[in-house]
């Protein structure tokens, strides 16, 4: 005889069944395996960072404004990320598509500026070949603009779900795991922010 769930009713909604919870401890652990790759791509790129053979030190392009903006959206976002979350707990729907939506459109943002500071260091002849330093510069904040990009692919395919389907433990559960890996990249963006450009810019100008 199935016998139905019962929960404390301070529990949050993405907890509730137990496929969510299962799906959340999975996404933890997938997690991990995305701390390994990064930390990889951390590795590789400070052992490189010296070799620039005959093209610019990676501090010489590196610009203020663009690093500042680009940080200042993805912060942003993660804190816009984190009321969605909070407006899915108290079961407004409304609250979290529109907090998604300007998490989505923060992401965008950066991504635009990251696009664009990409061409000017290819303008001014510093691309993914020109030397080892900049292949790791490129491999590393690459990825991560590229688990940027999937994210609001993911995003965007969770809220149309939710828009059908409303607020389930089910989908409350997959936007839960979505901000996880949201703010995860803004982690990921944090040690980018000093261990690629503030280093770089420090040890090009001393």
């Amino acid at each position: 005889m199935a016998h139905a769930e019962t929960h404390d009713p301070n529990t949050p909604l993405e907890y509730r069944s137990e496929v969510g919870r299962l799906n959340i401890l999975g996404f933890w652990i997938f997690l991990g395996a995305e701390v390994a790759l990064f930390a990889t791509l951390f590795a590789t790129y400070m052992v490189l960072t010296h070799r620039i053979a005959d093209g610019p030190a990676l501090g010489e392009l590196f610009e203020v404004k663009s690093l500042l903006i680009q940080t200042f959206l993805l912060l942003t976002s993660s804190f816009t990320c984190g009321l969605a979350v909070h407006e899915m707990r108290r079961h407004n729907v409304k609250g979290l598509m529109l907090w998604m939506i300007i998490t989505l459109g923060l992401g965008l943002g950066f991504l635009y500026f990251e696009i664009q500071e990409f061409l000017h260091f290819i303008h001014e002849g510093a691309n993914i070949g020109t030397s080892a330093a900049w292949s790791g510069f490129f491999v590393l904040v690459g990825t991560h603009g590229a688990h940027v990009t999937f994210g609001i692919f993911w995003v965007t395919m969770v809220l149309i779900q939710v828009a059908k389907r409303g607020l389930t433990p089910a989908t409350s559960a997959k936007v839960f795991i979505t901000s996880l890996y949201w703010h995860f990249l803004d982690v990921v963006w944090i040690f980018i922010f000093t261990a690629v450009y503030l280093m770089g810019m420090v040890m090009h100008h001393g």
